[in-house]
């Protein structure tokens, strides 16, 4: 079995820029992705340099993935769903029953959003209901917006939002209790809470969202939305078998310089770390990770801690 300089676990947007950033140092690497991550149903990312006017995800991915098969990268559809460590070499070991060997491994798993089941929601991900406030909160400058989430979670997001406009309905789609200083909050700002679950997204011919259906069959016009739900699930269940630490919130914790893990020779990158969801820092990561990795790989040993 031929060892890999590197094993890539996940081909999202992290892992996309440490495989190119590693095929230009020619070595020898193979990203495994199940092609389901975040970048794969965000229809729009709009804060990029070089993107004025917006990219999908899935065109994002597929440019990523032509440059890095240019540097004579691998990439393989299967998921991981183990790793261990043998002295210096990492056995990896997939859902296809696939095993591959590894000297280096960096780990880009991310995030699995807890988002309802609702009709037309993901169609509009990135394009007019959104998820992250930081990534997209000037989408909706001065537009009646929706906030479809839950309890504290669809609050706290309602009241991020006032930044960019004050024309705001949360609709409590979980009907989970909101704390009374939230609601007080709400109050003041007259921002109307809505305990009742959505069952669609309305849009015109053209695809442009139009409103929200409420079980009760009531329509909330609005012409941008955001979900706000608790839940998301970290996919560090790599990590966890490999040992590596993480904190109290359970992301990985990685050397700040290097994204060297504890566990030497694990390298992690993206929203496994710091969580900020944003995509130019998942690609900074990765090619942080791989300059580190080349390093290693040319004999460099680890650095003090």
């Amino acid at each position: 079995m031929t060892k890999q300089d590197c094993l890539i676990i996940g081909g999202g947007i992290a892992g996309l820029q440490c495989a190119i950033q590693l095929g230009r140092y020619n070595h020898d690497v193979t990203v495994i992705d199940s092609e389901q991550g975040r970048s794969t149903i965000t229809w729009g990312f709009h804060n990029l340099l070089g993107w004025p006017k917006g990219i999908t995800g899935p065109e994002l991915r597929k440019l990523g993935r032509e440059h890095a098969e240019q540097c004579n990268v691998t990439f393989l559809k299967d998921r991981v769903v183990s790793v261990k460590k043998d002295s210096d070499i990492f056995i990896v070991k997939t859902a296809q029953n696939n095993t591959y060997e590894a000297k280096t491994i960096f780990i880009a798993t991310g995030i699995t959003d807890n988002l309802p089941k609702i009709n037309n929601l993901m169609p509009c991900l990135g394009k007019s209901i959104y998820i992250c406030p930081d990534c997209d909160g000037f989408e909706i400058t001065n537009k009646n917006t929706a906030i479809i989430g839950g309890g504290n979670a669809g609050a706290n997001m309602a009241l991020t939002l006032t930044y960019w406009t004050h024309l705001l309905t949360f609709i409590n789609h979980t009907k989970t209790p909101i704390d009374d200083k939230l609601m007080t909050e709400l109050n003041k700002l007259k921002i109307p809470v809505i305990n009742e679950a959505v069952t669609d997204i309305l849009l015109d011919l053209d695809g442009q969202l139009t409103g929200i259906q409420l079980e009760s069959g009531n329509i909330i016009s609005c012409e941008r939305g955001f979900t706000a739900f608790s839940g998301n699930k970290l996919n560090n269940e790599l990590t966890t078998q490999l040992g590596v630490k993480h904190d109290q919130r359970n992301h990985v914790l990685a050397d700040p310089r290097t994204k060297e893990t504890n566990i030497t020779g694990v390298w992690a990158g993206g929203d496994l770390l710091a969580h900020s969801e944003q995509v130019t820092i998942s690609m900074g990561d990765g090619s942080q990770a791989a300059i580190w990795i080349h390093k290693r790989l040319m004999g460099i040993p680890r650095m003090p801690q």
